[in-house]
């Protein structure tokens, strides 16, 4: 069963369209990918689940609610959190805050501190961290903490854009088992937003390909791999 389903949704920036009335399932307890080039609507497709921009037309449904046009808080109310592009952690708040900032629609003091925890767990070096400003991370640390603020509000449903962006790639493999943990142990259904298809594709249960606003190809990561289209485009031939 779909937890999250985009149909024939359209997004425009005023008279320039973003979005060709594109639709995609996301499975309960799966990772699924969309790769394409800069431009093709991936973030924009991610932006607008989350209900930071509006849709033209079409529906986002999101077990079983229609979500689209919803506000960003009330959509994250109902279980959907974003990490985006960029990171954008509060540089001047500790670590500890970011995590924190992570639960502000939640009132349940003891269920925050068990989140804190598993945060923790999952990525150790937040632990070893959590009194410094997020500044003063490197970018695969900053990465850890926006996912990790993102689990603060226990989601059904982790968007993740562009994880790999500006970190140094030792760590990026870590980054990338740790969604896979995130997905295996704590059964999240994962929208995943990345550029480097050759990782993405190596994690996921399912693949679409989008390139200006329109969905191309929707496939098994294997099929994929194999099809000389998205070999030729993104996986270095």
């Amino acid at each position: 069963m779909s937890v999250l389903a985009l149909r024939n949704l359209v997004v425009s920036y005023g008279a320039i369209r973003a979005l060709h009335g594109i639709s995609l399932e996301v499975p309960a307890g799966r990772i699924v990918t969309l790769i394409g080039a800069n431009g093709a609507g991936k973030t924009t497709a991610l932006r607008t689940i989350s209900g930071i921009l509006k849709p033209a037309s079409g529906s986002i449904s999101f077990q079983g609610e229609n979500i689209a046009g919803l506000a960003a808080h009330k959509i994250v109310a109902r279980g959907i959190a974003h990490a985006p592009e960029g990171r954008m952690v509060f540089s001047n708040l500790t670590v500890l805050e970011n995590l924190r900032m992570g639960a502000y629609l939640r009132r349940d003091r003891a269920g925050i501190a068990d989140d804190i925890a598993r945060v923790r767990s999952i990525f150790p070096r937040l632990a070893e961290r959590e009194k410094q400003p997020a500044g003063t991370l490197s970018g695969g640390e900053q990465q850890m903490l926006a996912i990790g603020r993102a689990l603060m509000s226990r989601p059904r449903c982790l968007l993740l854009d562009e994880p790999s962006l500006g970190i140094a790639p030792i760590l990026i493999r870590t980054i990338f088992d740790k969604i896979v943990e995130i997905n295996r142990e704590l059964g999240l259904s994962i929208l995943l937003v990345e550029q480097n298809a050759n990782l993405a594709l190596a994690i996921s249960h399912f693949g679409y390909v989008i390139e200006s606003g329109r969905i191309l190809l929707a496939d098994t990561p294997d099929a994929l791999r194999e099809n000389p289209s998205v070999r030729a485009a993104y996986l270095g031939g």
